[in-house]
Parts: C-alpha cells; sequence; structure tokens
C-alpha cells in the first residue's frame, strides 16, 4: 500500500506543477478574474489547495494551533506557487519516509469546527490527494472560462506512462 500513496503524492507534485506553470504564464487579470467556482478566481482556488494541504500537514505532525496560509499572505501568484509546490514536496518526503504501520495509525485532530475525529493515515492521505484533484479539475474549467485552450493533461494515467 505505501507504494501507491508514494505515487499519489509524487503524482499530486507533478499534476500542480502542470497546471501552476499554466497559470503563472497567464497576466495577473486573468489569474484574479472572477469566476463562477467553489472559489472565485483561479488565485483563490490555488490558495484553497495551499491552506488544505498546509492544515492537514500540521494535523498530521499534530501541532495545537493550525495557522491558515490564506490568513496572513499577501503574495502574489509565483510567489503562492512556489509555496504550494514546497507543500507539495513535503508531502512527497514524508509520505516515503512512512511504513505500512504508519499508513494504518490512527491519529486525533480537531477539525475547523473544534469537532475531534480520530482516523487512519491512509484515510487522511487519500483524502488530501483526491481533494486536490477534485480542485485541479475545477482549474481547468477556469482556465478555460478566462480563454486558455491549451491546458495540460493531469491525468493520473498521463503521469504513470512519463514514468
Amino acid at each position: 500500500m505505501k507504494e501507491l500513496f508514494v505515487q499519489y503524492a509524487t503524482y499530486n507534485t507533478w499534476a500542480n506543477t502542470q497546471l501552476l506553470a499554466t497559470i503563472n504564464s497567464l497576466p495577473e487579470e486573468q489569474q484574479q478574474a472572477e469566476i463562477k467556482s467553489s472559489f472565485s478566481s483561479l488565485y483563490k482556488t490555488v490558495s484553497h489547495l495551499l491552506d488544505a494541504e498546509s492544515i492537514w500537514w500540521q494535523r498530521i505532525r499534530l501541532q495545537e494551533k493550525i495557522s491558515v496560509p490564506s490568513e496572513s499572505f499577501t503574495g502574489d501568484m509565483k510567489e503562492l506557487t512556489n509555496l504550494l509546490l514546497q507543500q507539495n514536496r513535503q508531502w512527497q518526503e514524508w509520505v516515503s519516509g512512512l511504513n505500512e504501520n504508519g499508513l494504518q495509525h490512527e491519529f486525533i485532530y480537531m477539525n475547523s469546527k473544534k469537532e475531534r475525529f480520530k482516523q487512519p493515515v491512509y484515510q487522511m492521505l487519500l483524502h488530501l490527494f483526491n481533494h486536490g484533484t477534485y480542485h485541479r479539475g475545477q482549474i481547468v474549467t477556469m482556465l478555460r472560462q478566462v480563454g486558455v485552450d491549451k491546458i495540460p493533461g493531469t491525468d493520473f494515467m498521463a503521469w504513470s506512462r512519463k514514468r
């Protein structure tokens, strides 16, 4: 099972890198353009991805006080990209260092409503990587809405074939 999660973590970084390069090639007006979606711009969607990965990182590291990056971040898309890819690589390294017992380990965390949960690490990782895939799908649709017609494929199978 560990190998599957190593692949997911690596794929997550690769897929984000593909789309973030496309987003960063756009002028700021397109990055910030108001679009109907879960988050109202490409910038805000990427910011949400960073928030989610960072929050789960802090939870798995058992930090008591969780900080949400978007609450204090004021940088541009390039800086946001660097932070998200740095977080992606932290997940990759961490997952690579896990053993099978680590994947089964149950950890306790509090959600944003201060509700307490206990779940195995592997379930959290499945959620984390699935969450990224969900929002990358939204990003593709958002890119089309701002007029981008050359969008890189980010399917897991595309990544698998390039390995």
